[in-house]
C-alpha cells in the first residue's frame, strides 16, 4: 500500500511539473501601446471652391469736366488722400474774372432791389418797379451761380478717401472730359466676386464666412463675409454670382488680385476625429474605439459615417458620441478585443508622440 501510495505521488508531482512547465513556455499576451483620441465636437462647415477678382470697394478714374489747360497738380503717384483734397487745377483767370463781374452785379441788383422795396413802402414807387428789380436780382445771382460752377469745373478734387493710382498728366498738358488723369480707389474694404454652382443657391445667404488666399501673399488667409447674391443665374454656366467683403487694414489686397476662394456653406457642429485614426474596408469605414471593461482596456471594432474631410482631420456623422476614445496610433497592429495600453504624449522612453487629443477644425 505504502508502494502504491508513493508511485501515485510520484506520477502527480511529474504531471504538475509538466504543467507548470507547459505554462511557461507560453507566454502571457501584453496589452499593445497604442495612441489615442477623443471624439470632440466642433464647429464645421462645407467647403465651395471658387476663384475669384479683387475689386477695391470705391473706384473712380479721375478726369476732366471741361476742355482746359492743367495749370497746377497737387498729387504723386500712390499718395493716399482724404475727401476733398485738391488734385488739380486748370487755367481759370477768365473764370475768376466773370465771376469777380458777376459779384458786382448781383450785389448792385440787390441794393437796387431794397431801395426800391422802401420807396414802395412809402408809396412813391410802383409795384410793377420792385418786380422788374427783383427780376434783375434773380438773373443777376442765376449768372453769379452758373459763374461758379464753371470754376469749380476747373478744380478737381477726391471725391472720398482712398490711394491714388500713376499720374498719367502733366503740367501745361491740355486735357478733355474723359482723359485719365489718375485713379483713385478706396482700398479700406475690398469686394471679392466669385461665381458658384447653381445647386448650392439654397445655401447662399448674406453673413456666410469666406476664406481666401492669393499666391501674392502665400500662406497668408483673408476671412471675409458674403454681402450679396446676385439675382440671376447664368444661363450659360449655371452659376450664380457671389459678393463677399474682405476687411484690408494692413492694405495688403490690391485690385485685380486672383483669389483662391474656400466658401464655407453650411455652418454646424459636428463631430470629429484625426483622419488617421480611420480605417477602410471597400466602400466603408472603420475605427477601433478604446473600451473599458472590466478586463482593462480592449478595442473594439466600429463602423463609421463620415461626412466633410479636411487635411488631417474627418467628420463622423453616425458611429461615435462626444468623449469617446479611438485609436489613432498603432491601429494596424491591433485586433478587436484586444488589450491596449493608452501612451502619453511623451512614452518611457522619452520619445515625443502626437498629441493625444485631435487639434480643433478649422
Amino acid at each position: 500500500m505504502k508502494r502504491l501510495n508513493r508511485f501515485l505521488l510520484a506520477g502527480l508531482l511529474v504531471w504538475v511539473a509538466a504543467d507548470l512547465t507547459q505554462a511557461a513556455d507560453k507566454p502571457l499576451e501584453k496589452p499593445i501601446p497604442v495612441m489615442a483620441a477623443e471624439v470632440s465636437r466642433q464647429p464645421l462647415a462645407d467647403r465651395v471652391e471658387a476663384l475669384g477678382t479683387l475689386k477695391a470697394n470705391e473706384s473712380v478714374i479721375i478726369t476732366a469736366n471741361v476742355t482746359e489747360t492743367i495749370s497746377s497738380l497737387h498729387f504723386e503717384d500712390g499718395q493716399r488722400v482724404r475727401a476733398g483734397d485738391l488734385l488739380v487745377e486748370m487755367t481759370n483767370a477768365e473764370e475768376h474774372a466773370l465771376l469777380e463781374e458777376a459779384r458786382v452785379r448781383a450785389g448792385e441788383a440787390e441794393r437796387q432791389y431794397q431801395r426800391v422795396k422802401a420807396l414802395v413802402a412809402q408809396r412813391s414807387a410802383s409795384e410793377s418797379l420792385l418786380d422788374e428789380r427783383k427780376r434783375d436780382l434773380d438773373t443777376a445771382r442765376a449768372m453769379l451761380v452758373a459763374l461758379e460752377s464753371r470754376l469749380a469745373d476747373r478744380v478737381i478734387a477726391a471725391p472720398f478717401d482712398g490711394v491714388l493710382g500713376l499720374r498719367n498728366i502733366s503740367r501745361g498738358a491740355l486735357v478733355e472730359p474723359g482723359d485719365p488723369i489718375t485713379t483713385l480707389d478706396d482700398d479700406r474694404v475690398m469686394k471679392l466676386d466669385f461665381a458658384v454652382p447653381s445647386v448650392h443657391l439654397t445655401s447662399l445667404v448674406p453673413g456666410l464666412k469666406i476664406e481666401a488666399e492669393t499666391d501674392a501673399h502665400r500662406g497668408q488667409v483673408f476671412t471675409g463675409v458674403v454681402r450679396g447674391i446676385d439675382s440671376q443665374i447664368d444661363p450659360v454656366t449655371r452659376t450664380v454670382q457671389v459678393r463677399a467683403i474682405l476687411p484690408n487694414p494692413d492694405r495688403y489686397l490690391k485690385p485685380g488680385l486672383l483669389m483662391r476662394i474656400d466658401l464655407l456653406v453650411d455652418p454646424r457642429e459636428g463631430l470629429v476625429i484625426p483622419e488617421k485614426a480611420l480605417l477602410h474596408q471597400g466602400q466603408e469605414h472603420f475605427v477601433l474605439a478604446v473600451s473599458d471593461g472590466k478586463e482593462g482596456l480592449t478595442a473594439e471594432r466600429r463602423q463609421v459615417e463620415i461626412g466633410t474631410r479636411q487635411p488631417g482631420w474627418v467628420e463622423i456623422r453616425a458611429g461615435l458620441q462626444p468623449g469617446e476614445r479611438i485609436v489613432t496610433d498603432g491601429n494596424d497592429k491591433v485586433r478587436p478585443g484586444q488589450a491596449l495600453r493608452i501612451l502619453d504624449a511623451i512614452d518611457g522612453d522619452g520619445a515625443r508622440n502626437p498629441p493625444a487629443v485631435t487639434d480643433a477644425a478649422p
